[in-house]
């Protein structure tokens, strides 16, 4: 799993929709994430650090967790199946940890309330996240190619074979 941060929220200029953004620890990576409006409102005001009035339902969740002494642990998108996103709450009360289902925009909504990690399977990364530095994916990607054309089998068994390894024969 890869954890990542909300970057920000912004609209899409041709379906004029909210997009959530959240960038991985290196800032290399962002994943875009369509949301409502209210769930975007419920996330950018905690990231404008404005405060409602009222409390809103992601507050008043908030606020039972405290009361019954459980601790949001993190959040966790597990799953992309046709366009939509598939999220888990981790809920810890003492040693016992229980997943709930939830929407991303909610999860995420209540992890930045929390100040908890946001985590992201690898494979939901790979195949809806959008590069945001290409020059460092290209140079990578190049270094890569230059040490797999300079590997040699033949050290390599003899490398495995001098560690113990023998069925490499």
């Amino acid at each position: 799993m890869i954890e990542m941060k909300v970057a920000g929220i912004g609209l899409d200029p041709g379906t004029r929709s909210s997009v959530l953004l959240l960038k991985d620890s290196n800032g290399r990576r962002a994943l875009p994430i369509y949301i409502g409006p209210e769930q975007a409102n419920a996330i950018g005001s905690v990231l404008e650090n404005k405060v409602p009035p009222r409390p809103s339902t992601h507050d008043i969740f908030t606020n039972l967790l405290d009361a019954w002494a459980l601790c949001l642990d993190k959040v966790i998108i597990h799953t992309l199946k046709d366009n939509t996103f598939y999220a888990s709450l981790v809920v810890l009360q003492g040693e016992q940890q229980r997943e709930i289902d939830a929407r991303p925009s909610d999860a995420i909504a209540l992890a930045v309330r929390a100040n908890c990690a946001i985590w992201v399977v690898e494979e939901v990364v790979a195949n809806a996240s959008i590069p945001v530095d290409r020059d460092a994916d290209e140079a990578e990607q190049r270094a890569f190619r230059e040490f797999v054309a300079g590997l040699n089998p033949k050290d390599l068994v003899e490398q495995a074979q001098s560690k113990g390894h023998q069925d490499f024969a």
